[in-house]
């Protein structure tokens, strides 16, 4: 499926993707990548003696899975062409080996930048599990491809 240009985003649209259940392979295979061995991911031990009582994913892991489930909807196929920014990102909740987590965009503002043949794409993300809590929420900044002139 080809992805939308940036003129075929609208304020207001809401997108919902599709689920990932975070396993724990997933968290060591995200501790390998990036070093970040820390206890409270790899250790269960450990993690039962913290308020959470038991592992939590990496938080970064959180927001990576959401990104790529993003990209699994289509809508960006072949015309995103940078990730600009993430602002106000907030941890809200943990994430738990066995959650089942989306990520629900609202796109809230587009911007035109003719001058680079392009568009920044302004949305709010919820990263929720498996209940509907939200356990991340923010904000992406894309830039999206325009429609080619014809």
């Amino acid at each position: 499926m080809a992805g939308l240009y940036f003129e075929e985003f609208a304020v207001g649209q809401v997108v919902k993707t599709l689920s990932r259940t975070v396993s724990e392979d997933a968290i060591f295979s995200f501790a390998g990548l990036t070093g970040d061995y820390n206890q409270i991911h790899t250790d269960a031990e450990f993690a039962k003696s913290t308020q959470f009582g038991r592992r939590i994913a990496h938080g970064l892991l959180g927001l990576s899975i959401a990104t790529g489930l993003i990209m699994r909807t289509g809508m960006l196929e072949g015309t995103v062409l940078a990730f600009r920014e993430i602002q106000e990102w907030k941890f809200v909740k943990p994430i738990f080996i066995g959650d089942t987590i989306h990520a629900v965009l609202t796109v809230s503002e587009t911007k035109a930048l003719p001058r680079i043949g392009a568009g920044a794409l302004i949305a709010s993300v919820e990263v929720c599990n498996q209940t509907g809590e939200v356990l991340q929420k923010g904000t992406l900044n894309l830039l999206v491809l325009s429609k080619p002139k014809e």
